[in-house]
């Protein structure tokens, strides 16, 4: 296959096959993201949750030197006042991984997998 095959191949088919998806003029990594978002909309509109914001970004620094951002799909505080940053995977990446343990460890956060 030649580098232009490939490059239209990529083009089309999505990054781990997940379908972007659009729901109220925002645009979602997967049909599973753009189905939690439904989730939790109805879950902030019922008073379940509140202050949900959607692709929180983080900077990861150790000893003051910056060594990745980390953005989370989900950003949410549920009914006990608990700060929950969510994400939505299909698969775990070894990149993902890493900042799932960097987050414990600069911040004390655990990131909810759904």
């Amino acid at each position: 296959m030649n580098r232009n095959a490939i490059k239209q191949f990529r083009s089309i088919v999505p990054k781990y096959r997940a379908i972007p998806t659009v729901i109220d003029g925002k645009k979602f990594a997967s049909k599973k993201e753009a189905k939690r978002y439904t989730e939790l909309k109805i879950l902030n509109q019922i008073g379940e949750i509140h202050g949900l914001r959607l692709q929180v970004s983080f900077s990861l620094e150790v000893n003051g030197f910056h060594v990745c951002r980390y953005v989370a799909d989900f950003v949410y505080f549920d009914k006990s006042g608990n700060k929950i940053v969510e994400d939505v995977k299909g698969f775990l990446t070894p990149q993902y991984k890493l900042k799932r343990k960097l987050m414990k460890a600069v911040f004390g956060i655990e990131i909810k997998e759904t």
